[in-house]
C-alpha cells in the first residue's frame, strides 16, 4: 500500500518512546492507522493534534503490515483547543470518527463533511453556528454505516430543539456503532453536551 493524500488527524496514540500511531481519515482511502516515527517530538507533535489537516505519505510493504507515514502539517486547529466549547466539539467529532469507522474503507462524503464541521467549529461566531452541522454529520455517519436514522431537522433558531435532536442522535450512536466502546468515547460527547447546555436559550 502506498498513497499520498490530504488527511484529517482523528486520533494519535503514543507508541514506544518517541513514535505515534495515528488514525488518519482520507477521502479515497478511508481511515488508516499508521506509524509515525518521531510523532511525539517537538517538530511533529503539533501536527498530530486531532482535528488538524495534514499531508500524509503512507506506505507499507504488505496489506497486513502497519503502514509508516510521513506527515506535513497543512492546517492547524490547535488555537481553538484553548477554548472549552470548540475543544470539546473537535475532541468528540474526531474521536467518533476514529472509533466508529472501519479501517481502509473510503467514505469520501464523510471526509468532506468532517472538514466542513471542523471549519464551522473554528470559524462560526458561536456554537449556534455549528451545533446543527455537527448533528447532521453524526446522522450522515450513521447512514454511511448502514444505520438508517429518521431525524427531522430542528429549526435553526430553536436551541432547545437542537439539543433534543443532539440527545436522540447520541442514543443512536451509543446503541449502534459505539455499542461495544461507548463508555470511553461517549464520555467526550457527554462533556460536549454539558458545555452546550450552558449556552443561553
Amino acid at each position: 500500500m502506498h498513497f499520498r493524500a490530504p488527511a484529517i488527524v482523528c486520533a494519535a496514540f503514543p507508541h514506544g518512546e518517541t513514535a505515534v500511531i495515528a488514525r488518519l481519515l482520507t477521502a479515497d482511502h478511508g481511515l488508516a492507522a499508521a506509524y509515525v516515527a518521531g510523532g511525539r517530538g517537538r517538530q511533529l507533535r503539533p501536527a498530530l493534534i486531532p482535528g488538524n489537516t495534514v499531508d500524509a505519505d503512507v506506505r507499507s510493504k504488505s496489506e497486513s503490515q502497519l503502514p509508516f507515514a510521513r506527515i506535513e502539517l497543512v492546517q492547524s486547529r490547535a488555537p481553538w483547543l484553548a477554548e472549552p466549547l470548540p475543544a470539546a466539539a473537535i475532541g468528540w467529532v474526531t474521536a467518533l470518527t476514529a472509533t466508529a469507522l472501519p479501517d481502509r474503507q473510503p467514505f469520501p462524503v464523510l471526509f468532506g463533511a468532517l472538514e466542513g464541521v471542523l471549519e464551522a467549529i473554528c470559524f462560526a461566531p458561536s456554537a449556534r453556528g455549528w451545533a446543527l452541522g455537527l448533528v447532521r454529520y453524526e446522522v450522515l455517519l450513521l447512514r454511511e454505516l448502514g444505520y438508517g436514522t429518521p431525524v427531522s431537522r430542528p429549526p435553526d433558531d430553536d436551541w432547545a430543539a437542537i439539543l433534543d435532536t443532539f440527545d436522540r442522535i447520541g442514543r443512536e450512536l451509543a446503541r449502534y456503532p459505539l455499542a461495544d466502546r461507548r463508555r470511553d468515547v461517549m464520555a467526550a460527547r457527554t462533556q460536549l453536551r454539558e458545555r452546550l447546555i450552558r449556552i443561553d436559550t
